[in-house]
């Protein structure tokens, strides 16, 4: 074809066989743009304490506000997508997060830094909510796998380039933590506005679910604030004893509201297809069992190892390098042979890497957290492309923007508790002076006997989140023999589309 063919003003041409490798690279740098933000403030947390004299809990609610924000508006970033567009979706969520970012980076306490963490969550969901459906519109079904494993790919080149950068930027100054976020989300936002097209057709059915959303974010906050506060303060806090039950009376309020509403936040209905919700609920597991091991370990380098915030970076690396050799495998295997039995197999390697690393003391080796580390970032790859494809496939084009929301809000969901009950583990019963110089990085004076509680409390979070991941390895093999992808000749074949094709046959369609 004739290369002036290949473009159209605006970008390449939609029915061009190279756009979905455009599109690709659009969602990628969203990808990119989070993932490294993540990994930049995490390792900057002492420093945060440091400098602005937050509390331990406004520290923690610097990561939750994000999360929490995210999370709850993914599927009304879903359904605003569905409704008018993923292209201006995702460009916008350049811009906010851009924002967002300036903003933090002149935050003079944690009130302020929380708030704008808000914002950058906002423009965090419409990143999430669009991303894989965009790839999903893009990509024909035989390859979703190696498009959502290139994805995964670059989330954790940010992880690996984010901890490293974080310590770096935290040697100039902490404000570059959020301000190196700016220019990436500019060339984001240019670059999407320029390459991206409008494939999927939008949703006739207008309406927004504003009763389930409220409900859902300040059950989901209550939950969360009780959780975390418990953990420091003790469990007969009225603030936490009121937090939990409001959580209790708003969670299944939100269930009802979502399944008698007209134009539901989340649509219930997607769940009746058993291969959708099986792999829903082992996202949610897989939150629930591996969000909050960085939160630890950057921790346990920082504060019990007393490592600076670069070294402390360089440590953490193993784990995204593990994701970063098995999510493009993995989708690939996925792609020709299924994904139920690797999905489930990765579940199982990451929590054979967690219950090793209760073997994990204050003086320990690096060689030894590194090899768990990589070997939980392994099993993280293998169960992160092959799930989120089985997913994504099971839903009709007018649908991925409510279903990528439904999936990134259910792990996401997974992850915030996470972090609060590790938090509320980690932080019992050791004295508050030793637990401000861990999350402090001041530890080094410290003797093995005062770092001993948070080691021995440290191994119980890491059991629990083990447990949690064989859970969610038993979930993930309740779902069909799925996709049932074979190949004789090296070349993929139609039927794992056909399969596809079937489950979404058997799905109820539903207004969203």
């Amino acid at each position: 074809m004739n290369v002036r063919k290949r473009f159209v003003a605006g970008g390449v041409d939609s029915g061009h066989e190279s756009y979905k490798w455009w599109a690709l690279s659009c969602t990628s740098l969203g990808m990119l743009l989070v993932a490294t933000n993540s990994g930049t403030l995490i390792i900057a947390l002492p420093d945060l304490e440091r400098a602005l004299g937050t509390s331990l809990l406004e520290l923690v609610w610097v990561i939750l506000a994000y999360m929490i924000s995210s999370t709850v508006l993914v599927l009304t970033a879903g359904r605003l997508s569905d409704l008018f567009g993923r292209k201006n979706a995702f460009v916008a969520a350049f811009a906010i997060f851009g924002i967002a970012s300036l903003g933090a980076g002149f935050a003079a306490d944690g009130t302020q830094l929380i708030l704008w963490r808000i914002l950058q969550g906002i423009g965090g969901a419409f990143i999430f909510a669009n991303g894989p459906a965009l790839v999903t519109d893009a990509f024909p079904r035989e390859q979703l796998g190696l498009a959502m494993g290139t994805n995964t790919m670059v989330a954790a080149i940010g992880l690996v380039i984010g901890p490293v950068l974080g310590g770096a930027l935290v040697g100039i100054s902490w404000h570059w933590v959020f301000w190196f976020n700016v220019p990436l989300a500019l060339l984001g936002g240019l670059w999407a506005a320029l390459i991206l097209k409008e494939l999927a057709k939008r949703d006739a059915v207008r309406g927004l679910d504003l009763g389930g959303t409220l409900t859902f974010v300040v059950g989901l906050t209550g939950l969360v604030y009780g959780i975390s506060r418990g953990g420091i303060t003790g469990w007969n806090d009225s603030l936490v004893i009121g937090s939990l039950i409001v959580s209790a009376i708003l969670l299944p309020l939100f269930v009802l509201i979502e399944y008698r509403g007209s134009a539901p936040m989340l649509d219930l209905t997607i769940f009746q297809n058993r291969l959708f919700a099986a792999a829903t609920a082992a996202a949610f597991i897989n939150g629930l069992s591996r969000f909050a091991l960085m939160f630890i370990f950057v921790f346990y380098y920082q504060g019990a190892q007393g490592d600076d915030p670069i070294t402390a970076g360089v440590k953490l690396a193993p784990m995204a390098i593990g994701m970063l050799i098995a999510s493009p495998l993995a989708g690939i295997w996925a792609d020709r042979h299924g994904s139920r039995l690797l999905a489930a197999a990765g579940m199982l390697v990451t929590a054979v890497g967690l219950a090793a690393m209760t073997t994990l003391e204050a003086g320990t080796a690096y060689w030894e957290s590194g090899l768990w580390l990589l070997l939980v970032g392994i099993g993280s790859g293998m169960f992160n492309s092959p799930n989120t494809a089985a997913m994504m496939g099971t839903v009709p084009t007018e649908r991925r923007g409510i279903a990528a929301g439904a999936r990134t809000m259910l792990q996401n969901t997974g992850a915030v508790i996470s972090i609060a009950f590790v938090l509320a583990i980690v932080t019992a019963a050791v004295p508050k002076d030793v637990l401000f110089k861990i999350f402090s990085g001041l530890a080094a004076g410290l003797t093995s006997a005062q770092l001993s509680p948070f080691i021995e409390n440290m191994h119980t979070a890491l059991w629990v989140l083990a447990g949690t991941s064989v859970v969610g390895a038993v979930v993930s093999l309740l779902r069909p023999k799925d996709e049932g992808v074979r190949t004789t000749s090296g070349r993929r074949t139609r039927e794992r589309a056909l399969v596809i094709e079937e489950a979404i046959a058997e799905e109820i369609e539903a207004t969203p």
